[in-house]
């Protein structure tokens, strides 16, 4: 044991390596490379961290091995896990196990397993093509046999040198080019490997030294050529021939300078070297030659490069997969030609005779396979710098065109790069989970927000990220649709299983399923994602409702913040009144409290749910100097949980203004109403005081303009601002497919309530002329108070005077001596001096009631909100104020004039 502790974690691991594989420490260098990396790596799955979904994929992986009894058992043994404190990370241990219980022969279906699809594309030699390093020549090359392994591994697709493969299998050979050939049938023909067809149609001996190219002797050779006389020209000295260019030519298709034949770095083409002795047909034509081997360098060089780099992620693997694939298929045929060359080199044949091997010839058969490298080249440029779904966009943007044959190459090229995507797409709608190591999928999260924000803040979508042939509309659905499966596992703690909220679809296990599915977007992939949209949502729309009484508390808060529960906000007032009055620093919380609950108690506030009126509290505002408790007082409504992502602290903000707003439009109403109690109750006492008729004439038209004021404000914000606005809230409440529907329309609902009760921004001024009148309001029921107080003592003075009088005369005596009725005559008099200066306060807060009125109506007549407009006319239905104000003529004069323009 000392030993082992001594040993480095190098000595170890490769200890371990030697260990596994039976070999020595020399022999499991690469292994041990390889292992060093992977435990470097900071590799971490970016699932959430969701105990229950691992435990029911486990059960779920139970019952598929029919094992029920299993199953059974480790839902037993896991919920007594859960009840204990022993293992702090039961999280990370049921992960292990279920990635360990995978059967490693068995191909995974999970996203990041895409290194098969990427091994498969490759090589035999990884660094290198078929032909990269070594000759020709040196290649003994049985093509029947390893065109048929070629076509076996890759299937139909790829670069065709006679005709262009399609998602369904090559196209047939064209009848031009394989003229004087026996007829077969276009399915037999299509059905033949690529090689396999091309070798057929390459001349070839029958000797047994090349057995494995034999052919039917019968076969003739490819289609009519130029006769070999009219094509040999005749050479100067020191020429180089065609057939040492064909084999130079043969080099450049695979990227390798040949002897004549060069890359020059200066031009960044394949040139010839002016030096060389050749004729100009020949010069030119193996130019154009040359340009195949530029688009393979081209191509190589990118998947050569991206091939290697991790952060380029899945999709870009898969990109990389797709072009190795085109290049093997470009290879096979390099094979055949390879073949054929050195067949001529055995057998000795002429320089230039029909069936060899000529410029021309190549320039024929290469025409396709270099209009397919054109494609493949020009889409590399395209996508560089591109990942993830903006790569899958850029390939999808390659496949509009005319051309059917480049479309098929683009389209088979999508079906690998949009798998990943989709995958990527299923595992997110289905289970919730979200495994973007490299930020490839549209869906995005963000880990350090916290639970309480988790569906506005978390999620959210990569507009770079969304593939072209995806809707916008198609985006936000499959973000709800995962955003949905998390909040319900995470915020609302629902443990149903996703599989049974929506039932599981078939995922694009393959390219060809991914191919399929991008064919029929609008159909059968739109139907996927609506299922999966409708059932998510009304799940979590019904569990909102049923367990969190999501919209009961929508009602509680306009009964409550909003003051709809009429019978209790009257009896609140009556009874919070003597509390209110006095100043706001000698008020107390749980005095307050105690009175709401006797009015909840007292009105039919006491039928609502105990969920909701365990909620509804007492708050204080922030006191400041001179404040009374009305200026202080307000309604609380406590929300947590899940009903937080609806009341949110912005929301719940907005209900206190308005609620503020609306309490001292009510406390006006309860002030009027005690200012008429007043009036109506002092009129028949004061009647015998003459005095102060005039007074009180004035105090009565004061206090009904008053009235009409404050009664026409309240239906405005009653009727129709908060009635109306909530009629509309609660209809797309009951239309809301989503939780995001009835966000938003909640959202719609306090803004429009925030802007009609002017508190915006741009109702500020309004608003201040509004307080301004409330504060008037206050002003003159301290005055009549006032002038009631002293009418009242001097009226109580007076008819004890009168008494005195008439038990004097009862007694048989003067009723007053002089000195008596000198004082009474005196007081009276003192008094009926302060009626004046009583009439002078009265007409001064009259003036600048009205002024204050007619200021606010000149702001409502110029509006943009008309229906502030009309709340002008019916404030001054009778156009008292507007005979006052000369503003408020022009203003409306404007109006009218400008309505029938309007209209």
């Amino acid at each position: 044991m000392a030993t082992l502790d001594q040993k480095s974690p190098n000595v170890l691991l490769q200890s371990l390596c030697c260990r596994i594989t039976g070999k020595s420490e020399v022999e499991v260098a690469h292994q041990f490379q390889y292992a060093v990396r992977v435990i470097g790596s900071n590799y971490a799955p970016t699932i959430e961290r969701d105990e229950f979904l691992v435990s029911e994929k486990i059960k779920k992986e139970l019952l598929k091995q029919r094992r029920e009894a299993d199953a059974a058992l480790f839902s037993e043994l896991h919920r007594k896990l859960q009840t204990q404190s022993v293992l702090k990370h039961r999280w990370s241990v049921l992960y292990l196990l279920l990635s360990l219980a995978e059967d490693p022969r068995k191909p995974s279906s999970r996203v990041g397993n895409y290194s098969a699809l990427f091994t498969q594309a490759l090589p035999r030699d990884a660094h290198s093509t078929p032909f990269y390093c070594t000759r020709p020549q040196s290649l003994a090359l049985g093509y029947g046999e390893r065109g048929a392994g070629l076509s076996a591994s890759l299937g139909t697709s790829g670069i065709s040198s006679l005709g262009v493969y399609s998602l369904n299998g090559p196209t047939p050979t064209p009848q031009s080019l394989l003229a004087g050939q026996p007829p077969q049938s276009a399915a037999a023909a299509s059905a033949q490997p690529l090689g396999a067809r091309l070798a057929w149609s390459l001349p070839t001996n029958s000797s047994p030294s090349s057995s494995a190219l034999a052919v039917p002797a019968t076969r003739p050779p490819l289609g009519p050529l130029v006769p070999a006389a009219k094509a040999v020209h005749p050479h100067r000295e020191g020429e180089v021939s065609e057939a040492a260019l064909v084999r130079d030519i043969l080099y450049v298709f695979q990227g390798i300078d040949g002897k004549f034949v060069k890359m020059s770095s200066q031009d960044n083409c394949y040139k010839i070297d002016a030096k060389v002795v050749l004729s100009k047909s020949l010069r030119d034509t193996s130019s154009r030659l040359a340009e195949l081997g530029w688009l393979h360098n081209k191509v190589r060089k990118y998947t050569d490069a991206r091939s290697l780099d991790r952060a380029f992620g899945l999709v870009g693997q898969s990109f990389c997969a797709a072009l190795y694939q085109e290049l093997k298929e470009y290879y096979r045929l390099l094979s055949v030609l390879h073949s054929q060359l050195q067949v001529e080199d055995e057998q000795g044949a002429p320089t230039c005779t029909e069936n060899s091997l000529t410029l021309r010839r190549l320039l024929v058969w290469m025409y396709d396979p270099k209009v397919r490298l054109k494609t493949l080249a020009a889409l590399v440029d395209f996508c560089q710098g591109r990942k993830g779904g903006e790569l899958a966009s850029a390939v999808h943007s390659y496949g509009k065109t005319g051309d059917p044959q480049m479309r098929a190459l683009v389209q088979h090229i999508l079906s690998l790069v949009s798998h990943p995507i989709l995958n990527f797409l299923y595992r997110w709608i289905y289970d919730g989970e979200l495994e973007d190591t490299y930020h490839e999928f549209f869906v995005a999260s963000d880990p350090n927000v916290k639970t309480d924000r988790l569906w506005h803040d978390k999620y959210s979508l990569r507009k770079s990220m969304i593939p072209s042939f995806f809707t916008m509309d198609q985006a936000r659905k499959v973000l709800l649709i995962g955003k949905s499966i998390n909040f319900l596992h995470q915020v609302c703690h629902d443990r149903t299983p996703p599989g049974r909220i929506t039932p599981v679809s078939n995922s694009a296990d393959t390219p060809k399923d991914a191919a399929e599915l991008l064919s029929d977007l609008e159909g059968a992939f739109q139907e996927k994602i609506d299922v999966a949209y409708f059932d998510t949502s009304k799940y979590l729309l019904d569990v909102l409702n049923r367990n969190y009484l999501l919209l009961e508390h929508l009602q509680a808060m306009r009964r409550y913040l909003l003051l709809g529960q009429g019978d209790f906000i009257r009896h609140l007032m009556d009874l919070l009144k003597p509390e209110l009055v006095r100043p706001a620093t000698t008020l107390y919380q749980h005095n307050l409290t105690g009175i709401l609950e006797t009015a909840v108690r007292a009105t039919n506030a006491q039928f609502d749910n105990a969920e909701i009126l365990k909620r509804l509290d007492v708050r204080l505002l922030e006191v400041s100097p001179g404040d009374t408790g009305w200026d202080v007082f307000s309604l609380d409504y406590h929300v947590d949980g899940p009903i937080a992502t609806l009341f949110t602290r912005e929301c719940m903000s907005h209900y206190l203004r308005v609620f503020n707003f609306l309490w001292r439009a009510k406390r006006m109403e309860y002030t009027l109403t005690d200012i008429w109690k007043g009036q109506m109750c002092n009129a028949k006492l004061l009647k015998t005081m003459p005095e102060l008729s005039g007074v009180l004439h004035q105090c009565h038209i004061l206090a009904s303009e008053m009235v009409h004021f404050i009664h026409q404000m309240q239906y405005y914000i009653t009727f129709e601002v908060l009635e109306c606005s909530w009629d509309e809230l609660w209809n797309k409440v009951q239309r809301a497919q989503d939780l995001d529907h009835i966000i938003a329309a909640h959202e719609v609902f306090l803004d429009t309530i925030i802007s009609r009760c002017l508190l915006d921004n741009n109702s500020r001024s309004l608003l201040n002329q509004l307080r301004a009148i409330f504060d008037q309001i206050i002003e003159f029921q301290s005055a009549q108070d006032s002038l009631y107080r002293s009418a009242l003592e001097e009226l109580s003075l007076r008819l004890q005077f009168e008494e005195r009088k008439q038990k004097r005369e009862e007694e048989g005596e003067w009723g007053v001596t002089a000195q008596q009725e000198a004082e009474e005559s005196r007081r009276i008099q003192e008094f009926q001096e302060t009626v004046p200066k009583m009439r002078s306060q009265l007409r001064v807060l009259t003036h600048l009631y009205q002024s204050i009125v007619q200021h606010f109506l000149v702001l409502l007549i110029n509006s943009s909100d008309e229906s502030l407009r009309f709340l002008s006319f019916r404030l001054d239905f009778n156009e008292h104020y507007r005979a006052r104000e000369p503003k408020l003529r022009a203003s409306l004069g404007a109006t009218r004039g400008r309505r029938p323009s309007n209209i």
